[in-house]
């Protein structure tokens, strides 16, 4: 809630990656062995339900962005698969030998602090030094109160039917500025609408 994906989508649609495909892809709602064949993709019979073959997020996203929300909740298995993808820059399907170059930007974010998981053997160190390039803390809302307006005038913008005219007063502004904002953006987001 804090906004961790609207800054991934500000990330990937300001580079020279904003024509390409961005997807968002919660770690955490999917189970692994469903997660694999999600972001690879799967070869026809390499499981039940697999019907045809399936190409993968990884594949999908061509020079685009995958967004992996909650990173830390993936298991140690898939951390390993993730970490010789990163290493490699290819895939494998499920089900198949054959590997697949890829091109596509990752970004990783979690709720958790991964130093910490590290320590606890939660996390694998290697892939936490691969993936922290470059990181963002994202404080919670009440700590931002400079935001809000410019969230307010975003979503506003964003929610709007054509042929409404739709302003904030100052008064309103204020309100929300002095709430805590226990729910984060989402929250802001659904008081908007």
């Amino acid at each position: 809630g804090t906004g961790k994906e609207l800054l991934a989508r500000i990330i990937h649609y300001s580079s020279n990656k904003a024509s390409c495909q961005f997807f968002p892809v919660n770690c955490s709602s999917i189970p692994d062995s469903l997660l694999e064949s999600e972001i690879f993709g799967h070869k026809k019979g390499a499981f039940t339900g697999a019907s045809a073959d399936k190409q993968g997020l990884f594949e999908v996203a061509l020079q685009g962005t995958i967004f992996l929300d909650e990173c830390a909740d993936m298991s140690p298995s898939m951390q390993k698969t993730l970490l010789r993808v990163l290493e490699e820059k290819k895939i494998r399907r499920v089900g198949e030998t054959m590997l697949r170059d890829i091109d596509v930007r990752i970004i990783f974010a979690t709720n958790k602090d991964l130093k910490e998981l590290v320590l606890q053997k939660k996390f694998r160190e290697d892939l936490w030094d691969r993936i922290n390039t470059f990181t963002l803390q994202l404080p919670p809302l009440r700590q931002r109160k400079d935001d809000i307006h410019l969230l307010v005038n975003y979503f506003i913008k964003e929610l709007k039917k054509p042929g409404s005219n739709i302003t904030i007063i100052p008064e309103a502004l204020k309100l929300l500025t002095e709430y805590k904002w226990p729910g984060n953006i989402r929250e802001l987001k659904n008081e908007i609408k």
